[in-house]
């Protein structure tokens, strides 16, 4: 029998019990992927992650992402909350982390408020790519809303991604996002249509608070990879960033975006997206938030 200690922490909240929750095995090595896969599914939360020894010296980790589904290729808050983790169990934390992904490699910068490490930044695996529209009535249908409620002056449904897809739609209001609700047989029927997600069709909706052209709140809908709606998403929110970036006015624009995510679930997030566009073309993307440690053991097997 083998113990593999794990971490849990907050991520995308400076207190505990809000943001989106995450487990981390910082020495993972050992384990197969059925057993990585079983225990995501026992611990039952958005995302947890396995830290392996990295196919590059220089870099700090291979780091595995599993919902309790399914494996992701990249995703915002695991590595948020994982460069957390491995940067406070060092006694000399570095500043920057870098982790080998299936997306790629993610950069990971460590947050401090003088000494006490808070959280951290990532940078996107990947620029910015934009796919196939989705039809308004799908996504529509998904969430139980309106048509009417899905605004498209600014864009209609589309697939983006800077690492992992999603279906961005932006709602007419906070009050519409409210109301929203995961509608699970139109999640399977969207995913027969929508060939290039299939069962990973995953909904990011968002709207403006009033009056403020920089400040959104989101809802994530997965449920079929087991994430009926998640707290808080930091590779949906980096790509939202890198998105609403690139239709913004000017050629070299950077923008940062304050965004609320977890509200109807009672776990409020603040999530902190910034994206920049050169005339070069290529939109990156960063997310950045707090993180608070909350439990910690040993699994046996």
């Amino acid at each position: 029998m083998h113990a593999y200690e794990f971490v849990t922490v907050d991520v995308f909240t400076n207190r505990r019990f809000g943001g989106n929750p995450l487990a981390v095995f910082p020495e993972a090595h050992g384990l197969t992927d059925e057993q990585m896969q079983a225990i995501a599914a026992e611990f039952n939360l958005s995302e947890t992650t396995f830290v392996l020894p990295p196919d590059n010296p220089q870099h700090d980790g291979r780091v595995r992402i599993f919902t309790p589904r399914t494996e992701l290729p990249f995703a915002g808050h695991p590595n948020v909350g994982t460069g957390f983790v491995l940067a406070r169990r060092e006694q000399n934390p570095p500043e920057h982390l870098t982790f080998e992904e299936t997306a790629g490699l993610v950069r990971v910068h460590v947050l401090r408020a003088g000494q006490v490490i808070t959280g951290a930044r990532i940078s996107a695996p990947r620029s910015l790519s934009i796919e196939d529209d989705v039809p308004l009535d799908v996504v529509a249908a998904c969430a139980s809303l309106h048509p009417k409620d899905i605004a498209t002056e600014a864009h209609t449904p589309l697939i983006a991604s800077v690492g992992t897809p999603f279906v961005f739609a932006e709602l007419t209001s906070v009050e519409a996002l409210s109301h929203a609700a995961p509608d699970l047989a139109a999640f399977r029927s969207a995913a027969s249509h929508v060939k290039s997600l299939g069962a990973r069709f995953a909904l990011h909706l968002y709207a403006w608070q009033s009056g403020d052209d920089r400040r959104l709140r989101a809802r994530l809908f997965a449920p079929l990879v087991g994430v009926l709606e998640d707290p808080a998403t930091g590779s949906a929110n980096a790509a939202l960033a890198a998105l609403l970036t690139s239709l913004a006015p000017g050629v070299n624009v950077d923008l940062t975006y304050d965004i609320e995510q977890g509200i109807e679930m009672g776990r409020p997030s603040r999530i902190l997206a910034s994206a920049r566009k050169t005339g070069e073309g290529p939109v990156s993307a960063t997310v950045a938030g707090d993180c608070v440690p909350v439990m910690r053991g040993w699994l046996d097997l």
